[in-house]
Order: C-alpha cells, then sequence, then structure tokens
C-alpha cells in the first residue's frame, strides 16, 4: 500500500520532487533544500499536525511500514513508489531500555539521508573505516569527530560514511529524509570485540531463500 496523505509534509516533498536530478547522486543539494524547510519556524507543530490528521486508513499504512530497532522507533510518515526519497520519525527509547545493536555500533547505511533533531541530543561519532577489499567487512576504524547533537540540528550522512550513536538522552525525536537505497547491504563494526558484520535486509533475499529450499 502506499501512505498518499501527506497533509504538513507536502511543501516538503514537492520542493524535493522538483529536482531535476537523480537525488543519489546529488544528496547534498537535497540537503540543502532539506535544511533550509527544517528551519522555518514551528516544525514540531507541523508534524504534529500531520499525525493528527491521518485517517484510519493512512494511519494503518504507517504503522505497517514503521518498526522498532534495538535503540528506536522508526516511523515511515511517507514513502510513495515513485519517489526517490521516504519520510521518516526516529522516536528514541530511553537509554535503559537499549539494547546492544546496530545504532550504537560503527556502522554504514544502504541510503543516504538528512535529519534534524526535535527534541532531546544525542552524541554522534563519524569514523574513518578500512574495509577490506576481499570479504568487504570492516577492519580497522579511527574516530574522525565527535558531535553532540542538540535540539535544531541538521546533518547529512551518505551510504559511504560510517558513524555510531553511542547515547541520547530520554525523549530524543529526529525526522529524516532517506534516499532510496543506493547499496545493496550495510557494514557495521563493534568496537569492543572488534568484529565486523554485513546486514542484508530480509526483503532482499527472497530468491536466494527460493534457491536455498
Amino acid at each position: 500500500m502506499l501512505i498518499t496523505h501527506t497533509s504538513a509534509l507536502d511543501d516538503l516533498a514537492e520542493e524535493i520532487r522538483k529536482a531535476e536530478y537523480p537525488l543519489a547522486d546529488h544528496w547534498y543539494s537535497v540537503h540543502e533544500t532539506f535544511r533550509r524547510w527544517a528551519r522555518r519556524p514551528g516544525l514540531r507543530a507541523r508534524l504534529r499536525d500531520h499525525l493528527r490528521g491521518l485517517s484510519p486508513e493512512h494511519e494503518a499504512e504507517v504503522i505497517g511500514r514503521s518498526r522498532e530497532t534495538t535503540t528506536h522507533f522508526a516511523w515511515c510518515l511517507l514513502d510513495r513508489e515513485d519517489d526517490e526519497f521516504s519520510f521518516w520519525l526516529h522516536e528514541y527509547k530511553p537509554q535503559r531500555d537499549w539494547r546492544q545493536g546496530y545504532a550504537d555500533s560503527i556502522h554504514n547505511h544502504r541510503y543516504h539521508f538528512c535529519t534534524t533533531m526535535l527534541h532531546g541530543s544525542y552524541r554522534q561519532e563519524r569514523y574513518n573505516a578500512t574495509v577490506d577489499p576481499d570479504n568487504g567487512l570492516i577492519t580497522s576504524v579511527d574516530l574522525r569527530r565527535e558531535t553532540v547533537c542538540h535540539t535544531g540540528h541538521s546533518g547529512v550522512l551518505l551510504a559511504s560514511e560510517f558513524h555510531r550513536i553511542p547515547s541520547a538522552t530520554d525523549n530524543t525525536m529526529t525526522f529524516l529524509v532517506k534516499s532510496r537505497p543506493v547499496n545493496r547491504w550495510s557494514i557495521s563494526f563493534d568496537p569492543s570485540t572488534r568484529t565486523s558484520h554485513r546486514h542484508v535486509p530480509v526483503e532482499t533475499r527472497l530468491g536466494e531463500l527460493t534457491e536455498r529450499i
């Protein structure tokens, strides 16, 4: 099913759709559009109005596209098949409820994204990672910089970049624009065990499953 209810998010979606280039190839330009939009007053109120205006059908679509991770709830607010992007709201769990997993490891993503902090804060570390050309896994990492991102902060991360979010204050929430996947999988590195893993989304494995039966 497609999420077609956009309401308060329609202006951002329309601005991004106006781009006359492949979005994934020019993601910093998307970030400039996103950053200007996010700086307008009343962002939280606009998102709140969007959620309050959802019909029962659209509520079901949002719930169906959303998921829980070890550190946060990822709510998908907009995902149209013909768009080159999607909108997400990340609701971080209290730190005491975090389980060891992806977000607090050093990792990249299959997609590019832009994000803005709606409220709360988290500590973000960015890394240079050395990837083994034979197995595609991380062999070593070097901390590049560390930033505490507070309410109103906006940022961008490409699929080729590595980061880690080791901690967040309670009630932290972010709004994101994600590109379509540019990689088949992502990789992570556990700094405590110094082991690396490849993360392949289950929806891409159906063909492999069929062959293994």
